[in-house]
């Protein structure tokens, strides 16, 4: 069973400089991924999923619900990727949910700008730069149009709202949205949520789905598409009475790239412990440090190179006015080390996944644009005393003054006293909005006073901790990561170094000959064994050995089944051979023991080098 034997195709074996060409090339030609609609031309932005990377992606997805759903004790759902207008309307998407969008004058190609800027300056981040700075940036650069090289100094940089707009029902129907992410299908639905809580915080909620988003200028394949899968957790806490369990991650080593770093003139990482980063200020929230720890873990279990990842923290333009914090995991796709790297700037650095302190924006938002109730009622231990601000508006004076408006006004006056009641301390008037337009009122009319109450408890909005995560890059990073090449038997390699808990197939199943009937009936039988232990397995009785070892290594598969005339020789156990895939060690492993030992090694109870001190080793 010598890998000697045969070469594989010259596509498989031909190295390509490029990282992303060759990670491209292999995703098309062994069924990762490739773009879809091309019998019709294709569109640029959308993907289909081959059988392995289905099967990858279907693997990380698996992987992160059991880290961040079943793990942590959280509840999944599953909402539909389709909403009505006011769901944005409230939740900001419809006017702020924005790309920097400037347009070729001479053949009409739509660009990102900052995405230009980054492409062809030193400037890292440019998506926080207000647009005239923008415009001024592209004319002091030159740039030029990279479809036909004309140049764009000058043209206007317009925001672009990203939003696919749809139409619910026949004719002209409801307006509605697909939904650019899969956060929002979850605090909508948070009033019936909390009742599966039993209204006890704290407590998280999980979605995995599609999202979309229209994007400008889609690039580097499956890394920014138009059609995308999204996994997020949404923790919701308490802000006064919830702390994370921090000890679980407090030594969880990190590499951390602050904003005061990303500001200096030589700024470094910060390699420190989440323990450590959450007392000394760096991050500032102790539930997203709690948070980037569980991740730090989650990816190293999938395959996550840690000497191509960090943790950035988002400069203060790129912080959404809500967020008190906010941190993206990145990973390098370049094939640049951070102990080969110049310096952080260094490399081809992409976000796969966000993690972002939202406080109670996006609860109050939806409450403020519905008629449901947001809030968690929070029962104090003993009944408390205190005194509240209370306004009763006269509305027999409002009623004539303001009309149809009064009883709206009489509300804001409510809403006023319980937000700000100084306003109405010595105060002769005060002002209040309705419906955009201001309204100012005799402070007597209002009625305002302090009243002892005696309370059984407070109703709190939640806070809300978000880590999000790109599940189609992050199933590139693991391709990207995985990519390695070397020499077997004097033979060039490539082969996907996956984790075998995320790889595509567990096992391949050989028979040496496919003319010989009862090595096939044994591989066969093998192949519904470990079937039926919940392994994934592929049958290949085409070609020689060898090249079916590289087909398998090619795709990542980590162990590989040979059943040979040696195996079903003598008074014992059928045998057969079991091939690793990084190291190419062989061990010869009896037939009732399989599927046991190689469940063992894909789950992560045991290791192949556990197998090498038990089972004889095959030359």
């Amino acid at each position: 069973m010598s890998e000697g034997e045969s070469t594989e195709s010259a596509g498989a074996d031909a190295h390509v400089e490029d990282e992303g060409a060759a990670i491209t090339e292999l995703a098309k030609r062994r069924g990762f991924f490739f773009g879809s609609n091309e019998a019709y031309g294709g569109v640029a932005g959308f993907y289909t999923f081959g059988p392995q990377g289905a099967a990858l992606k279907r693997n990380v997805e698996s992987s992160w619900r059991d880290c961040f759903t079943v793990r942590l004790g959280n509840e999944e759902i599953e909402a539909p990727t389709i909403a009505p207008e006011p769901v944005f309307e409230a939740s900001g998407h419809l006017d702020g949910f924005d790309d920097m969008l400037v347009e070729c004058p001479e053949c009409g190609e739509s660009h990102r700008a900052d995405h230009l800027i980054e492409d062809n300056t030193d400037i890292e981040e440019a998506e926080s730069i207000p647009i005239p700075e923008v415009e001024s940036l592209i004319a002091e650069h030159d740039l030029h149009c990279p479809n036909c090289g004309a140049e764009l100094s000058g043209q206007a940089v317009e925001e672009f709202n990203l939003m696919f707009e749809t139409s619910i029902g026949p004719g002209s129907g409801q307006p509605g949205y697909l939904r650019p992410e899969t956060a929002q299908g979850i605090f909508v639905e948070f009033p019936r949520l909390k009742e599966y809580a039993r209204n006890k915080l704290p407590f998280g909620v999980t979605q995995i789905g599609r999202a979309y988003r229209n994007e400008i200028s889609p690039r580097k394949g499956i890394v920014r598409t138009r059609e995308f899968t999204q996994a997020e957790l949404e923790q919701f806490v308490d802000p006064e009475a919830d702390e994370p369990p921090l000890d679980d991650v407090r030594d969880v080593h990190v590499r951390l790239y602050p904003a005061t770093e990303q500001e200096a003139e030589d700024g470094e990482y910060v390699e420190t412990t989440v323990g450590e980063a959450v007392d000394d200020g760096v991050i500032a929230s102790d539930w997203v440090g709690y948070f980037l720890g569980v991740a730090q873990g989650w990816y190293e279990a999938i395959g996550v190179d840690t000497d191509r990842f960090r943790f950035r923290q988002h400069l203060s333009g790129e912080r959404a006015h809500y967020a008190s914090d906010c941190w993206d995991a990145e990973s390098e796709l370049d094939g640049v080390p951070v102990s080969e790297a110049d310096g952080p700037a260094d490399g081809d650095w992409n976000e796969i996944a966000g993690f972002a302190y939202r406080s109670d924006y996006d609860l109050s938002k939806h409450a403020e644009h519905s008629d449901e109730s947001f809030t968690v009622f929070r029962q104090y231990d003993e009944p408390k005393t205190v005194d509240r601000p209370v306004v009763e508006p006269d509305m027999s004076q409002l009623g004539p003054e303001f009309g149809g408006t009064a009883a709206d006004i009489a509300d804001a006056l409510q809403t006023l006293a319980a937000e700000d009641p100084d306003a109405f301390v010595d105060a002769d008037e005060v002002e209040v909005e309705v419906d955009g337009e201001q309204y100012r009122v005799d402070a007597d009319l209002a009625n305002f006073r302090w009243e002892e109450q005696t309370e059984a408890g407070v109703h709190v909005t939640p806070h809300v901790v978000e880590p999000s995560f790109g599940v189609d890059r992050t199933v590139y990073t693991v391709i990207s990561h995985a990519l390695e090449r070397d020499v077997v038997a004097d033979e060039k390699r490539t082969y996907m170094a996956f984790e075998p808990s995320v790889a595509p197939t567990a096992v391949g199943v050989f028979p040496l000959l496919s003319n010989d009937e009862e090595l096939v009936s044994l591989a066969n039988e093998v192949v519904d064994d470990l079937r039926t232990a919940g392994l994934s397995v592929t049958y290949d009785d085409s070609g020689n050995i060898g090249r079916r070892y590289r087909r398998q290594d090619e795709v990542g598969t980590p162990f590989c089944v040979t059943v040979d005339q040696e195996g079903i020789e003598g008074d014992g156990p059928d045998t057969v051979t079991v091939r690793e895939r990084d190291s190419t060690a062989q061990l010869r492993i009896p037939v009732p023991r399989l599927a046991e030992e190689l469940s063992g090694v894909v789950t992560g109870s045991r290791t192949f080098d556990e197998l090498r001190t038990e089972y004889e080793a095959v030359e």
